[in-house]
């Protein structure tokens, strides 16, 4: 099993940045895909971005060329680096993670943070 604990939410003007990070407990972090979801009021969680066990990375659409997701296995840590945000990105914004292959589909993820609030001002 893993733990995931997220970090660096906040309140940011719109075209700011926020870098997020998720930290995994235990030794085999290194074998987990990771997601990064979000969550709007109202709204059903929504993929953002994941990244592989080798470091691939796949992004949302609506992300693409703005944020970057990275690991670092030595630390147990995924980040999010959030550039030129938009009030769009307001939401709570969860880590997962998955033995396998890094996928999109929420529900393929076994291990959940609680989240971390982002909220993007006009």
């Amino acid at each position: 099993q893993v733990q995931l604990v997220e970090s660096g939410g906040g309140l940011v003007q719109a075209g700011g940045s926020l870098r997020l990070s998720c930290a995994a407990s235990g030794r085999t972090f290194s074998t987990y895909a990771m997601g990064w979801f979000r969550q709007a009021p109202g709204k059903e969680r929504e993929f953002v971005s994941a990244i592989s066990r080798g470091g691939s990375t796949n992004y949302a659409d609506s992300v693409k060329g703005r944020f970057t997701i990275s690991r670092d296995n030595a630390k147990n840590t995924v980040y999010l680096q959030m550039n030129s945000l938009k009030p769009e990105d307001t939401a709570v914004y969860s880590c997962a993670a998955r033995v396998g292959i890094m996928v999109v589909h929420d529900k393929a993820y076994a291990y959940w943070g609680q989240g971390t609030q982002v909220t993007v001002s006009s």
